[in-house]
């Protein structure tokens, strides 16, 4: 199989910053009916990836349902590092706006044009959370010691004791805190890392820029990709077959809006 060169115009320098653009509130509309879009042009090869994701959230169920620091951690892990594994997503959308289809095995293969890159992401965010795994453990046990490792009980107990509610407070704040740096130094660098030959550095402070440039696009983006993991996660994952899809082809236009 043949994979396509970058194009002249998007050859790009490790030292050279890609330029960001500022963009209406509103654009996180028109990347998710972009997304649908592309989606519906390919529906194998996108809810293939879309199986992958609601198989590991009931696998990790099914392994981890009795440890609930353990689920808890694992399933917020897993989602760390989704940016990273929503790659062949971004390359079906890449494909699709050259005027080309895809399949599965085909957009697996649009990481191979930046590897050693993605690879280093993948370390960076592998390791995120593995260590947010250990500070989730410890936590939990300094939170809720005396309560069976069920998620059930832990749920049921936490809120009717007063002296966790602050550990449960540090726990929520040290979780959205390391997601929110993950979603910052990943929502414009690895579709970046697909789209260009550029490095890693160069792409997460891309991607920090834009952020930086469009806060409240932002905040209002990770809003809906939260809500929308939410319904998901409320369906036993089996909603993400379409919704993690959906996110990942709107995450594609979400980088061809704010990076030049």
């Amino acid at each position: 199989m043949r994979l396509e060169p970058f194009p002249a115009d998007h050859a790009d320098h490790d030292s050279a910053l890609r330029k960001v653009r500022s963009v209406r509130v509103g654009r996180p509309f028109a990347w998710l009916a972009a997304a649908w879009r592309d989606l519906c042009a390919n529906p194998i090869a996108s809810l293939a990836y879309g199986m992958v994701f609601a198989i590991a959230g009931d696998v990790i169920t099914i392994f981890a349902w009795r440890q609930g620091h353990l689920f808890i951690a694992a399933t917020s892990g897993f989602f760390l590092i989704a940016p990273l594994l929503a790659g062949g997503l971004y390359e079906i959308s890449r494909r699709r706006a050259a005027g080309q289809s895809s399949t599965f095995l085909v957009s697996l293969a649009g990481g191979r044009r930046n590897a050693l890159e993605l690879v280093k992401v993948g370390l960076l965010l592998g390791t995120i959370g593995l260590l947010w795994e250990q500070i989730s453990t410890v936590l939990f046990a300094l939170l809720a010691p005396d309560i069976p490792p069920d998620l059930l009980s832990l749920l049921a107990e936490m809120h009717l004791a007063p002296e966790h509610r602050d550990l449960l407070i540090i726990w929520i704040l040290t979780g959205g805190t390391l997601a929110l740096f993950v979603f910052a130094i990943t929502v414009v660098s690895v579709p970046l890392l697909l789209d260009c030959r550029t490095g890693m550095v160069t792409a997460m402070r891309t991607s920090l820029r834009a952020v930086n440039a469009n806060l409240r696009l932002m905040v209002l983006w990770g809003a809906i990709v939260v809500a929308l993991t939410m319904v998901g996660f409320a369906t036993l994952f089996f909603g993400l077959i379409v919704l993690m899809p959906l996110i990942g082809h709107a995450s594609w236009h979400a980088y061809r809006d704010l990076v030049e």
